[in-house]
């Protein structure tokens, strides 16, 4: 049988061409994701700086349903109202619009008056100040108002919310 093939490769005659290289394996491309990053936190900035909030969408805050509620007569009060148009709010010491009650504008007689008020309720006995602001007011002027008091040793601070119902 030997003998066989070999006669059999002997008779066939090849011709000589060129020789063909082995058949390329293809690597799998990787794809850098690095720029596709880059580009989505540009996005993501851009989206963020050019938006702007919807007033109809506002959200609107729950009611209070666990904590101890803070006597009115035993605490000092402090009410913070939304003008008509725009600007600061009005500071009242106080519980409620009393005119009477009305602080200053200017931005440092205001605090100094609303010193003057929480310390003298310390004094008092009144340890509490509860804030009462309007849903409409900004929170870095509740910050203003509760940073202010707050700087005083010995009290406890406290922001009013509605109770439930």
């Amino acid at each position: 049988m030997a003998e066989q093939t070999a006669f059999i490769a002997d008779s066939l005659d090849f011709e000589e061409g060129p020789v063909l290289p082995p058949p390329k394996v293809r690597e799998e491309a990787d794809l850098d994701m690095a720029p596709m990053i880059d580009i989505t936190f540009l996005l993501l900035i851009f989206f963020i700086v050019a938006s702007t909030p919807d007033p109809q969408s506002a959200v609107s805050l729950p009611k209070a349903r666990y904590g101890d509620g803070v006597p009115r007569n035993a605490c000092t009060t402090i009410t913070v109202v939304q003008r008509g148009g725009p600007g600061r709010p009005l500071v009242y010491s106080g519980d409620g619009k009393v005119p009477a009650n009305l602080l200053p504008d200017g931005l440092n007689e205001q605090e100094a008056r609303l010193l003057q008020w929480v310390e003298d309720g310390r004094v008092a006995g009144h340890v509490d100040v509860l804030i009462k602001a309007e849903r409409e007011v900004v929170w870095r002027e509740v910050d203003r108002v509760a940073r202010v008091a707050g700087s005083i040793e010995g009290i406890n601070l406290h922001i009013a919310v509605y109770e439930k119902e």
